[in-house]
């Protein structure tokens, strides 16, 4: 038994020894790290916003009367002044010739009397008589002229005319609708905002919205005017912007989605994936000498295209450690992965 226990103890230690020399230790993780930069950042405000024509009328039948013409198609574009739509003239053209001719008499009959009057044969009652006279001619010849003029529709600006719902020769009651009018050279998004916000808006502010109809498409515009009353049930105030629309693609009573942009700066930033949270404080770690990271606290602020806004605690140039921030404690060594990463890049404005 003794001889038993001798032979095998060179073995033990022989294994002993082989486990000596295979021991390894841990390989410093594998991180990616880039120089800490700046970048403009700005304050973002959503909302949504209805659009509206730049102006927009309802053209409507002043009187009772049948249409004679249709000036216009589906669709189509009017300037300012031009003839929409021609109510029956008939009776208001006999009018308008009766009371013309009989202006025209009162007229005559008045130089006479001026020339009679000159010359001691005429009194000057009977010339104002015949004044009176020529005068309520007149007057009777513009009102069968404006008479006509109700019954001829114009445009009372250009634009473009909503589909016809109405036929030539139908009679229409005083306030049917004939067609509607909108010049949407330029639109006007109304859009409301809390009025905590108040403070960040202001008129000639930039603005782009979107329209779920052209989602790739951003329609830039600026805040024209902020409505001075705030309204008591939602404390929300409506803000107007124009927006121009040279290829008509915005259309008045569409939904769009409006960005506002206030407070452009520039500022030290880094990406998101750089930042560790813990609790209420946020860190990133700092790569030192040797390649051993220092953890370093920060005052993040806004977060912007998958980047975060460095208030306090780093400065441009210096390095940090971008990917596989879980893996790190502090004063621990790592590998760098990546050429970018031979030496500090320049900061970035």
């Amino acid at each position: 038994m003794r001889l038993t226990i001798i032979a095998f103890l060179p073995i033990a230690l022989l294994a002993a020894c082989g486990g000596d020399k295979g021991a390894k230790t841990p390989d410093a993780p594998l991180v990616k790290a880039e120089a800490v930069t700046s970048q403009r950042f700005v304050d973002r405000i959503d909302a949504v916003g209805t659009a509206l024509a730049n102006e927009q009328v309802i053209l409507a039948a002043p009187v009772t009367e049948r249409i004679t013409k249709l000036n216009f198609r589906d669709g189509g574009y009017v300037g300012a002044g031009q003839v929409v739509a021609v109510l029956a003239l008939g009776q208001e053209d006999a009018s308008l010739a009766e009371a013309a001719a009989r202006q025209r008499e009162a007229d005559l009959q008045l130089g006479r009397l001026e020339q009679l009057k000159a010359r001691g044969f005429a009194t000057k009652a009977a010339v104002d008589t015949q004044v009176a006279l020529a005068g309520a001619a007149r007057a009777s010849a513009s009102s069968a002229r404006a008479s006509i003029d109700d019954r001829v529709i114009r445009a009372p600006f250009g634009g473009w005319l909503s589909l016809r719902n109405i036929s030539l020769g139908a009679i229409v009651t005083a306030g049917t609708e004939i067609a509607t009018i909108s010049d949407v050279s330029r639109i006007k998004l109304d859009f409301s905002v809390p009025e905590t916000l108040l403070a960040s808006l202001a008129p000639g502010q930039a603005i782009a919205a979107i329209a779920a109809a052209y989602p790739g498409k951003p329609f830039r515009g600026v805040i024209e005017s902020i409505d001075p009353v705030v309204n008591a049930e939602t404390r929300a105030v409506t803000v107007r912007a124009i927006l121009p629309n040279p290829e008509r693609l915005l259309k008045p009573g569409m939904l769009l989605t409006v960005t506002v942009e206030s407070a452009a700066r520039n500022a030290v930033s880094v990406p998101e994936l750089a930042i560790v949270g813990e609790a209420n404080q946020s860190y990133v770690f700092l790569i030192g000498e040797g390649g051993k990271v220092k953890r370093a606290p920060v005052k993040i602020g806004a977060r912007q295209n998958g980047v975060v806004e460095i208030l306090q605690g780093l400065s441009p140039g210096q390095r940090i450690v971008t990917e596989g921030v879980v893996k790190l404690a502090d004063g621990m060594k790592v590998s760098l992965a990546g050429a970018q990463n031979a030496k500090p890049a320049a900061a970035r404005n």
